[in-house]
């Protein structure tokens, strides 16, 4: 397919998920959260665009009634201050919301969006990540579900991705360090 990244992709290291892995991880975790927020009012929110992969996958899985939202932040100066360019569109008051990301890095960006979140007076805020990468934390951020804890590498795929690149990958994969300098 043209367009279409393979493992063959000289920017590409390895693979570190496949697509059997992250199904298994999908299937897991939304399994969970049926039965942690069984009876509940459940808001699914996740953080453009990386999120909606995971997202798409992980509530395919989760058997309950639940709605969706999304949001979009920007970083901007020194990568640590942020702004909101996309909000919610639903009122999350008295709901129990739960920010489905596809990594969670220095935790910076996420510790914002949970305050802001918790201001608006939801029932509860949780998180739910398919990659943790934990070496770069810098801001301690709660972390409810976790599909992996991965090394300090830059990965792809999945709707992670390298310059606007690589999102559409079925699978997560290793950039060589080479690439990124």
């Amino acid at each position: 397919m043209s367009g279409y990244y393979t493992i063959h992709d000289p920017h590409i290291e390895r693979v570190l998920l496949t697509e059997e892995d992250i199904a298994e991880i999908c299937s897991s975790i939304g399994a969970r959260i049926t039965e942690d927020y069984r009876g509940k009012d459940l808001v699914l929110v996740a953080l453009l665009r990386g999120g909606l992969v995971f997202l798409a996958d992980v509530c395919r899985h989760i058997e309950l009634d639940l709605t969706l939202d999304f949001m979009a932040i920007s970083s901007y100066g020194s990568g640590e201050a942020v702004r909101i360019v996309k909000d919610l569109d639903d009122d999350i008051r008295g709901k129990h919301v739960l920010v489905v990301e596809d990594l969670v890095d220095t935790g910076l960006t996420l510790h914002y969006i949970l305050s802001v979140l918790s201001g608006r007076s939801p029932a509860s805020v949780a998180v739910c990540t398919l990659l943790d990468r934990r070496a770069r934390r810098i801001a301690d951020v709660p972390i409810a579900y976790r599909g992996l804890e991965i090394p300090d590498v830059f990965v792809v795929g999945y709707g992670l991705d390298l310059g606007g690149r690589y999102r559409n990958l079925p699978y997560v994969a290793v950039v060589r360090d080479e690439v990124m300098g």
